[in-house]
């Protein structure tokens, strides 16, 4: 019973902070988190907690895949593909370089990974504000932030299968990327008509809320199946919200679970990764963090605004993408958390993780308007 009194003070915290944070026109997420840094002070997590938080950190990532479109990245185009892909390459070996001083390479591996991923819903807000959104570098955006999550995902899924095999060589590095890439074909492959088939069954099943239990049920099966294969459980978790979008149920499954997403666990995972940071740490760690955080911000505008450049963008705009490409939010906690519970990461990453994450998505909406004020 003092679990679930528990479970309904974390809730009624985190939508409390998070309606104060959208009020001030921030994420809901950087509310959730703060909730959670307090209820820490008095609570700590326990195995209860850890199990909503852990399906939290699944949905999340189930349903990142499910709002994906394979056939976005046949639209996209060059300079999309140049933003996102240039901007993961430099994100990660930026973060990667500042880490190796102060940590292990194994650590220092991670922190480059955490640093790739963009969430750009902050960004899209300002464009929105500005009516910028269907410039051409606000489209650039858009399209690039969606291979930017996929790429994202893909590294830390290999750096953590790196880190859990214990051995950083050659050998060891192509033998997980053959394995990661032989699981997304089998996938992208065979997945669509699989799934259609399975659905179709499905939901002749006259119960309710079929179709998404039983997608809910495949999405834990893939996961757990990627983490047998030494893959990390977030690509199986994505990459099956990606296939079953594709179907003709994708919609059906995407309103449902989001309800119950957004609705219990993934509040309390935001909560939890905030019950989980040692704020005393960000003192003792105050060098490398601030580094840390400005090298997060520098390695967007670096990559991504090279990126956009080479594909055709001229100096102005593609200063504007890669400042649009700054913030780090969800998706880069839930890849840390599944990092933590692999054990190949600790709290004090955690929380130096979101201190970049608060630093990011707080300084980006002042900036990017005052890089469309001096630009334009």
């Amino acid at each position: 019973m003092e679990d679930l009194l528990l479970i309904a003070l974390m809730l009624a915290i985190a939508k409390t902070a998070g309606y104060l944070f959208e009020r001030a026109k921030q994420p809901t997420v950087l509310g959730q988190i703060l909730a959670g840094i307090l209820i820490g002070l008095y609570f700590k997590s326990d195995e209860v907690i850890h199990a909503f938080s852990n399906m939290g950190v699944l949905l999340l990532l189930f349903l990142a895949g499910l709002e994906s479109d394979i056939n976005e990245f046949k639209r996209v185009g060059k300079p999309s593909m140049l933003i996102a892909t240039i901007g993961v390459i430099v994100s990660f070996i930026m973060g990667f370089l500042i880490a190796l001083p102060f940590f292990s390479i194994r650590n220092a591996l991670l922190m480059g990974a955490i640093m790739t991923p963009t969430s750009v819903s902050i960004t899209v807000r300002v464009l929105m504000e500005l009516r910028k959104l269907r410039a051409r570098e606000g489209v650039a955006i858009l399209a690039a932030a969606v291979i930017d999550d996929v790429l994202g995902i893909l590294v830390l899924t290999i750096v953590i299968s790196i880190l859990k095999e214990g051995n950083v060589n050659l050998l060891s590095i192509l033998e997980i990327i053959v394995e990661v890439a032989g699981f997304l074909f089998l996938l992208l492959k065979f997945g669509v008509p699989l799934m259609d088939k399975i659905f179709h069954q499905v939901s002749r099943i006259k119960l309710p809320e079929s179709t998404p239990a039983f997608a809910l049920v495949i999405a834990i099966s893939f996961a757990i199946l990627a983490e047998r294969m030494n893959i990390a459980s977030i690509l199986g978790a994505y990459m099956t919200g990606l296939v079953i979008g594709q179907t003709y149920y994708g919609k059906q499954v995407m309103d449902k679970l989001s309800t119950l997403g957004y609705t219990l666990f993934i509040p309390i995972f935001f909560v939890e990764v905030g019950m989980s940071i040692d704020i005393s740490y960000v003192y003792h760690a105050g060098l490398f963090a601030v580094l840390y955080t400005m090298t997060a911000i520098a390695s967007k505008i670096l990559g991504c605004g090279l990126g956009a450049y080479l594909g055709g963008f001229n100096l102005q705009e593609s200063i504007k993408v890669g400042v649009g490409m700054i913030p780090r939010m969800g998706v880069e906690l839930a890849m840390l958390a599944i990092a933590i519970k692999s054990g190949v990461a600790n709290d004090d990453i955690l929380t130096i993780a979101v201190f970049m994450v608060f630093v990011t998505t707080i300084i980006t909406p002042p900036l990017l308007k005052w890089v469309y004020t001096k630009l334009e």
